[in-house]
């Protein structure tokens, strides 16, 4: 009789948690049909290189991006007015939403210089003193919940990102990527970026 209770009990919380999960996502739905879509893709593809591909981002990274903008630790003026209108709870929704779409890595025109940036995503440059991007992002750049996946992201976005982060015009997560890329040259960021695009 134990048993079957416990059982019944089992069940009903994942009935619960499977019923909470999908209206979340029809909430995220919602929203990325209302404003995200124009500019990320209806599924985190992206209608263009300015704006960064959130298909397969960790969700708990998007939210935190997303209370970022909406904070103003990092700036945006769209971002900004976008996300002030988000609850907290839809921000993750949100990122949940972006996290369970398929990644499409980019073509690499440049298989040279891709070379160079997968010298320097695994190994560093001792030089320089620049430290292997393995080290945070990891050996696939897939990232971690506080990290951002690297993995299939558009090239330029990337290098754009880290040329922000050099002249610390990337108003949040900035201390330790301007220590890594303040000892980067321009070519080593193209490279790193045209790299983990394709992977």
């Amino acid at each position: 009789m134990r048993f079957d209770k416990a059982l019944i009990a089992s069940a009903l919380v994942l009935a619960l948690g499977s019923a909470w999960a999908q209206a979340d996502q029809a909430r995220a739905k919602k929203i990325v049909s209302g404003s995200c879509f124009l500019c990320h893709g209806e599924h985190g593809e992206s209608s263009s290189e300015i704006f960064p591909k959130l298909a397969g981002q960790h969700a708990a990274y998007i939210a935190r991006q997303l209370e970022n903008f909406k904070s103003g630790k990092r700036k945006s003026t769209a971002m900004a007015d976008m996300s002030s209108r988000l609850t907290a709870d839809e921000m993750l929704a949100l990122g949940h939403y972006f996290e369970g779409k398929p990644v499409e890595p980019e073509a690499v025109k440049d298989t040279d210089l891709a070379a160079v940036g997968r010298y320097i995503f695994n190994s560093g440059n001792h030089f320089s003193g620049v430290p292997a991007c393995t080290s945070c992002h990891g050996k696939a750049g897939l990232g971690t919940a506080n990290l951002p996946r690297l993995a299939g992201q558009y090239a330029s976005y990337i290098e754009t990102q880290l040329t922000l982060f050099n002249q610390r015009e990337r108003t949040n997560d900035n201390a330790v990527m301007h220590a890594i890329v303040s000892k980067m040259t321009p070519l080593e960021m193209a490279a790193v970026a045209v790299y983990i695009s394709g992977q």
